[in-house]
């Protein structure tokens, strides 16, 4: 998805997955609020969102650049 004026800053160690707690590498916007998601529960859920996101911030591209090619496995 395009970036737009309503997303945020890049996510950070402090931004969090509402599913586990671990550094979030996605945010979802919906019509009520967002959603933050690990790179794991985005992929789990990510079919779901496909018709009730108005906009997704897609970060997971940073886990190859930040942690290896191991971190995606």
């Amino acid at each position: 998805m395009t970036q737009t004026p309503e997303q945020k800053a890049p996510l950070s160690a402090a931004d969090r997955c509402d599913r586990c707690g671990a550094q979030a590498y996605v945010r979802v916007f919906l019509a009520g609020g967002e959603l933050l998601f690990c790179a794991h529960h985005y992929r789990e859920h990510a079919p779901k969102f496909a018709d009730v996101a108005t906009h997704i911030q897609d970060e997971t591209d940073r886990l190859l650049a930040e942690h290896g090619a191991g971190a995606m496995l």
